[in-house]
């Protein structure tokens, strides 16, 4: 029996310039070093990981007391640490703001 219920939303998001040579270039080089079936990959991890930045911007415009920064920010940043991308030593919301697509793959 198949689910009434779809999730619709996007996985990937594309570039706007779809010719920007330096971008292009750029793919190119981290769809050879990381081995990956297309660029619709590295787009993937970019939308993930601009959602990921975003949601720490958020939390970092609140105040420090402040309770849903609190909580918030401490399952923002296990994440994190659980996907391999921060070591627990760095567990600041501003280390978050300074992962790369590179260190995501």
């Amino acid at each position: 029996k198949i689910s009434a219920h779809r999730n619709y939303s996007k996985v990937s998001n594309p570039p706007r310039r779809p010719y920007e040579k330096e971008r292009l270039d750029q793919e190119l080089k981290l769809c050879g070093k990381y081995g990956l079936k297309s660029k619709r990959e590295i787009w993937r991890t970019q939308l993930i990981l601009t959602k990921i930045r975003k949601a720490a911007r958020e939390l970092l415009t609140l105040d420090e007391k402040d309770p849903r920064r609190v909580f918030e920010g401490q399952a923002l940043l296990k994440r994190m640490v659980r996907y391999g991308l921060l070591a627990e030593d760095e567990m600041t919301l501003d280390a978050i703001l300074q992962l790369t697509t590179q260190k995501f793959l």
